[in-house]
């Protein structure tokens, strides 16, 4: 075993200015403890760093599970085909008479992606062959309910403002003219049969 002489002064009056005390490398049992459980210390914070991180998600506004926010013009005027956003994952749909709103682009069968076809007007899942009608509404196939809807909160250049129900129902328009759309992608409203 190695031994190092260091000169101390102790405070305490033990030892006296220039005394030498023989202080003792820790030996290798002592240095792999210290190791191990320096590595354990290492694996349980890099570990528990892991788990906030993915249990408290910052979604940041743009991406999906954030909020989305457009000008009025990105809308489509009311019966034309609903506008795709790829990122947010959601087409938004001016509807005849109903109004506004921002429907999930996921099929509610098994998740697939429904696209809208022209020819047919309406959305059409390519996997199972449900199919949903401008405002969501299913109409035939295997999934189970109707698209689901966004959260969403439209301002009028009249300075007022509207936001979808509890029930996700579209927004009325009423002839008004949109500034802006804010569309929370972090608030998903299920449909459960309705239309």
């Amino acid at each position: 075993m190695a031994t190092a002489s260091v000169t101390k002064a102790k405070p305490d009056g033990l030892a006296k200015a220039g005394q030498s005390i023989q202080v003792s490398a820790p030996s290798r049992r002592e240095f792999l403890y210290y190791i191990w459980g320096a590595s354990i210390a290492l694996i349980l914070g890099q570990a528990s760093a892991g788990l906030i991180w993915f249990a408290l998600p910052r979604f940041k506004e743009g991406e999906f599970g954030g909020t989305f926010s457009f000008a009025g013009d990105a809308i489509p005027p009311a019966g034309e085909p609903p506008v795709n956003i790829p990122s947010g994952r959601f087409w938004l749909s001016n509807i005849t008479d109903e109004g506004f709103v921002a429907l999930y682009g996921v099929c509610t069968h098994l998740g697939c992606l429904p696209k809208w076809v022209e020819t047919n007007s309406r959305f059409e899942c390519p996997c199972h062959g449900s199919k949903y009608e401008l405002n969501g509404k299913w109409i035939e196939g295997p999934a189970p309910r109707s698209l689901d809807r966004f959260k969403t909160k439209l301002t009028f250049d009249d300075g007022s403002t509207a936001e979808t129900n509890e029930n996700g129902d579209p927004i009325p328009l009423n002839g008004k003219k949109i500034l802006n759309v804010a569309i929370n992608t972090g608030a998903r409203l299920k449909r459960n049969g309705q239309v």
